[in-house]
């Protein structure tokens, strides 16, 4: 079995902590692991490492290959295309560079969803294989325990096979978010199920399935893997249900009788965290008083409450959500409000992860910008000079080894070197711990875009 785990998401609904450049399904949310490792550890005890696939865009390639530990394959979606295509770049991707065939059973799985407890997922996905090697296309439902707006819903027609096997059912339909009240319903309705995402199936019959209902991304799977890539972006933008499960005579669904959520809104995340006495639950620095049914969430500051109820506050430094619990979906309206001002705020964190480490803006100003850098050992900063700032580093942790012009220098902790404007230079960690510096940048332009790389060994190409 191979696994196809999408991971190129960016979780808007979780703003101000998830953000595009830094998106859901690398916070750590449940736990200390991120959501991505926890998706690929529910995963391991029936799909070894080396089957699994990731398939995400350019801007979070490095992030995937540190959450895999080197291990894994990872596919990068060219664009924006939702599921269908997605799905169909990494089944490319499985017979043509592993070497599958058409009985190949594939699992494929978001990577930002909490499942538990794992044990129990490991046993309904052996029925979903069991299914799929019947030729069925298999997806999860999970029972409703509310009436949710945010979802979508399988309703499931008569069982599959004999009554004393395990529950598996033909889909009799599929329906869309639905409103309130015909969510209420659903909810009543024994046959009706939350649509997971979660999909298990032969490559052979998903093909099948493509040749019948999606022409387009059928014709793509007549091309290699590099022409199928070079070409992605002509492919609709459509989600593997409205192409395919929604038309398919082969869609079948496994209920689980386990935990699951997709943490798709703070309200999402509000369940999944443990409460205190008061019903609040929270990560950070926190103080309490008279609050209860609350979700408070801080970084390094102290956050205090008095008087709330069923409050949503989520604090990142930069930014501070407030809502009511119940409002969490609205949260992508202000995240596009953000984008039309052109808010550097909709996009980054203060704390931008890069390959080789990171950096967090400390203070900014006009025609200057303090940073404190953290570069990984062994890792190095791309050979580059800027053409409107100078930089001057000072080392607070570690041993640098510092590149300027034709020199190269070494430098310990409590000592500096200036490099400047149009000066070609690069900052490396030859050592065994993290290197942490104090970057003070000044000139005309601060902006992270003044920059031209002459060698970056992670193929950047800004």
């Amino acid at each position: 079995m191979k696994a196809l785990i999408l991971a190129g998401g960016s979780g808007t609904r979780l703003w101000p902590l998830s953000r595009k450049n830094y998106p859901k399904q690398f916070l750590k949310l449940n736990g200390d692991k991120s959501l991505l490792a926890q998706t690929v550890e529910r995963l391991t005890p029936a799909i070894s490492l080396d089957d699994i696939v990731v398939l995400t865009n350019g801007g979070y390639r490095f992030y995937v290959r540190s959450e895999l530990g080197g291990e894994g394959h990872i596919v990068l979606e060219p664009a924006a295309r939702n599921t269908a295509p997605a799905i169909a770049l990494g089944i490319k991707y499985c017979i043509e560079k592993l070497g599958c065939g058409m009985d190949e059973v594939v699992m494929v799985s978001p990577s930002d969803h909490v499942i538990r407890p794992v044990e129990a997922f490991s046993g309904y996905l052996r029925t979903a294989s069991d299914m799929a090697k019947k030729d069925f296309i298999v997806t999860f439902g999970i029972r409703p325990t509310k009436p949710e707006t945010g979802y979508g819903y399988i309703k499931a027609g008569e069982k599959i096979g004999d009554p004393d096997a395990a529950n598996a059912y033909k889909v009799e339909r599929f329906a869309e978010k639905p409103d309130r009240d015909t969510a209420g319903k659903y909810v009543a309705d024994a046959c009706y199920y939350w649509n997971s995402g979660m999909y298990v199936f032969k490559i052979g019959a998903m093909l099948s399935e493509l040749k019948l209902h999606a022409p387009e991304i059928d014709a793509m799977m007549e091309k290699s893997f590099d022409e199928f890539t070079a070409e992605f972006e002509s492919l609709p933008n459509i989600s593997v249900d409205y192409a395919v499960m929604e038309k398919s005579s082969r869609a079948a669904v496994v209920p689980l009788d386990i935990y699951w959520n997709d943490i798709g809104s703070w309200d999402s995340v509000f369940e999944v965290l443990e409460k205190d006495g008061s019903g609040n639950a929270g990560l950070g620095d926190t103080v309490t008083i008279n609050t209860d049914g609350s979700l408070i969430i801080g970084g390094k500051r102290l956050i205090a409450t008095i008087g709330m109820k069923d409050c949503l506050i989520v604090d990142t430094g930069d930014a501070l959500l407030i809502a009511k619990k119940g409002e969490a979906q609205k949260v992508r309206d202000i995240v596009e409000t953000l984008k039309n001002r052109q808010r550097i705020e909709a996009v980054e964190h203060t704390t931008v992860y890069r390959p080789w480490g990171s950096y967090t803006v400390l203070e900014e100003g006009p025609r200057y910008k303090i940073k404190r850098i953290a570069v990984n050992p062994g890792e190095k900063l791309s050979l580059q000079k800027h053409y409107h700032r100078s930089e001057h580093w000072v080392v607070i942790k570690g041993t640098a080894k510092v590149t300027t012009g034709a020199k190269e220098i070494t430098v310990h902790e409590n000592e500096s070197v200036f490099v400047p404007k149009s000066e070609l230079h690069r900052l490396e960690n030859p050592g065994k711990i993290p290197l942490e510096i104090i970057e003070v940048q000044n000139g005309e332009y601060v902006g992270e875009d003044d920059i031209e790389r002459y060698d970056d060994i992670y193929q950047r190409h800004r």
